[in-house]
């Protein structure tokens, strides 16, 4: 004898897992109104979303970084969707949120790693099969990086689209902290290379110097300039691409090395991270 689901069991399926009204109803109705087994059928949709959707493209979502109370630790994670209306969805950046925190926590070795945290008591990937099942889109951490240090500040570019995190040197104080703010926002815009010159990898230089030569002998200057040109060229890059030597975004009359210095004696930036969504 078939059960009769009514609204306020649907209603009340619905508040507990965040699925559709008809998913709720037909979750009732194959599992003879059992809740728990209505839930474990939600659960098991979405691991069929899961399925089905292993060859979509999760390129919109969510990118959050965010540090401890101390500012000794900082995270930054994507979790992806489907599509932009998902990506803007409030609780799909609180789920994006909850990730970011629990990798703060766990400090998970990698990615896979990452998909076998527990969050409230949930493995992680359980997390996302249930939110697949509420949504229909595939979900996925795709990064996350870990900073520890002993001053370090987080900065969420607007959209979720795109996270910093900023490693200064000094012990942490308010003015430290609007100057790492500012400097993570610099980073945002003008997507440095390296902190500094010395940060900048061998074959790095290697292309910047062959690309100044080549420039030099298009415009017909002599071999024996050529690799003077190239290297004015080279730290003409330095300029343009390092952190510290950069014109600050707010005050150009200041290179960021000079601001920071400014703001603090000796205060400077030891390391970054800055993830962008895609």
């Amino acid at each position: 004898m078939s059960t009769t689901i009514n609204a306020a069991d649907v209603n009340k399926l619905r508040q507990m897992t965040g699925a559709g009204m008809m998913d709720c109803k037909k979750a009732l109705a194959e599992s003879n109104g059992d809740f728990e087994a209505a839930i474990d059928f939600l659960r098991k949709k979405g691991q069929k979303i899961s399925a089905n959707r292993a060859d979509r493209k999760a390129s919109e979502g969510a990118v959050i970084a965010l540090t401890n109370a101390e500012r000794t630790k900082g995270v930054v994670i994507e979790l992806n969707c489907e599509t932009d209306f998902v990506a803007k969805n409030e609780d799909f950046v609180k789920t994006a949120r909850s990730v970011a925190e629990a990798v703060l926590e766990q400090e998970p070795e990698s990615l896979e790693a990452v998909q076998s945290m527990s969050i409230n008591g949930v493995a992680l990937s359980q997390r996302l099969l249930d939110e697949m099942a509420k949504i229909g889109e595939k979900l996925e951490v795709s990064k996350y990086s870990i900073l520890k240090g002993n001053n370090i500040v987080a900065y969420i570019h607007a959209g979720n689209r795109l996270g910093v995190l900023v490693q200064m040197n000094n012990a942490p104080s308010e003015a430290n902290l609007q100057a790492g703010r500012d400097v993570a926002m610099q980073i945002a815009a003008m997507n440095p290379v390296a902190v500094d010159r010395d940060g900048v990898d061998a074959s790095t230089i290697e292309r910047e110097m062959e690309i100044g030569r080549e420039q030099a002998r298009a415009e017909g200057k002599p071999e024996a300039m050529i690799d003077k040109i190239a290297e004015g060229k080279l730290q003409k890059f330095f300029k343009e691409s390092t952190l510290l030597q950069q014109e600050f975004v707010k005050d150009p009359s200041k290179t960021v090395a000079k601001m920071l210095a400014d703001v603090e004696p000796g205060l400077t930036v030891t390391h970054f991270v800055r993830v962008a969504l895609g």
